[in-house]
């Protein structure tokens, strides 16, 4: 409540990327000091193995982690890891720096507990974030996102060759950091406006490329949930034949805004995607879609979208979700989130008389 009553209102003043690069800067400073990240960690940190969860051989202490976005180059996942999450995801992390798109990139809409993002994907290279995460004690599973380094309008000028070499040389670089890497296909918010991997082949030629690295940790993909069935299919056809591909998510949406309690005067000349609660219902179908497509004994989805509640944490489970994630609700609900949505998934395991939350996976799927 300290935070909502208090730091919100204060953050809420400034520019919201500012106030961002601040969190990261505070939680960066507190890696260093001794002790602190212990206590936080006693604070925040709920120990019960009816959480515990095993994803493509990783296990998880929970299923809730914190969605890339946040920390774009990992400069505070130590930090953030002791806030009590299950799993980081860094990134999205590209083989050579990018400084993004212009500023303003983001904005709040308080309204409708949502921001909309138009970042385009700024990080400091694979280098620097593989030199800064070996430097940092994570006590977590930690993901990486990757993605084509944003060139803009120079992305025209690079060939396929090396739109994909850009992958690999990222995974190469931070391949000893990753418990495993998210590979960004559909990035909303980049000023190039481009589908890359809309075009057939390009998939099937990346993870070929990584495998004959080879990668020894799980691929996801992180799709765009604006394809339809048809180019989901064409995914799963792509990647059967590859074992290292483990499972799924989806990005944010650049085309969904309806629903908005905003007015539309507000945000109508914003560009980028929307995130936090008005996506959560869409996110929710597209995950029950993919988990009746896919192959559930091999596959696993990762879900976000709206999640700042044991509720909704427990929808996505139950609709085919493995793990959950989440970034929005630390904006407004504060780095308290995290332990109200554990013990509350406790509580509604008790509720439903459920004695492990892997049993809830789908269930809530009719799959006849």
């Amino acid at each position: 409540m300290i935070y909502q009553r208090l730091l919100r209102p204060l953050l809420f003043r400034f520019d919201p990327e500012w106030a961002h690069d601040q969190a990261i800067a505070w939680g960066a400073a507190a890696t260093g000091i001794p002790g602190l990240l212990r206590c936080a960690s006693r604070m925040h940190r709920v120990v019960d193995s009816r959480l515990n969860i095993q994803v493509a051989g990783i296990c998880f202490e929970n299923p809730l982690g914190l969605a890339a976005g946040y920390d774009k180059s990992g400069r505070a996942v130590a930090a953030m890891a002791s806030l009590g999450f299950g799993h980081l995801e860094v990134g999205s992390v590209s083989a050579m720096p990018s400084a993004g798109n212009t500023k303003p990139r983001l904005w709040r809409l308080p309204i409708d507990h949502a921001i909309c993002v138009h970042y385009g994907l700024p990080n400091d290279g694979a280098a620097a974030v593989a030199k800064r995460l070996q430097g940092q004690r994570i006590n977590a599973p930690l993901g990486i996102n990757l993605v084509n380094t944003n060139h803009g309008e120079c992305l025209d000028a690079l060939s396929p060759d090396e739109i994909l070499q850009d992958y690999v040389t990222a995974a190469e670089t931070l391949r000893e950091c990753a418990s495993y890497f998210m590979l960004n296909l559909s990035c909303p918010n980049t000023s190039d406006g481009r589908a890359f991997f809309d075009t057939p082949g390009h998939l099937r030629e990346l993870l070929e490329r990584l495998t004959s690295i080879p990668i020894d940790v799980p691929l996801f993909l992180k799709l765009s949930p604006d394809w339809d069935d048809a180019a989901i299919d064409r995914i799963l056809q792509t990647v059967d034949g590859f074992e290292s591909v483990a499972g799924f998510m989806f990005n944010l949406s650049s085309r969904r805004r309806s629903g908005l309690a905003t007015p539309r005067e507000i945000w109508n000349d914003w560009p980028g995607a929307i995130s936090g609660m008005p996506t959560k219902e869409w996110m929710d179908r597209r995950i029950v879609r993919l988990y009746r497509q896919m192959d559930r004994r091999r596959y696993r989805i990762i879900a976000a979208g709206g999640v700042a509640s044991a509720e909704d944490a427990y929808r996505k489970l139950r609709s085919g979700a493995s793990l959950v994630q989440l970034l929005t609700a630390l904006v407004y609900e504060g780095p308290g989130v995290v332990r109200r949505i554990n013990r509350g998934l406790l509580g509604l395991l008790e509720h439903d008389g459920v004695s492990h939350v892997a049993d809830i996976v789908g269930a809530d799927v009719d799959l006849s």
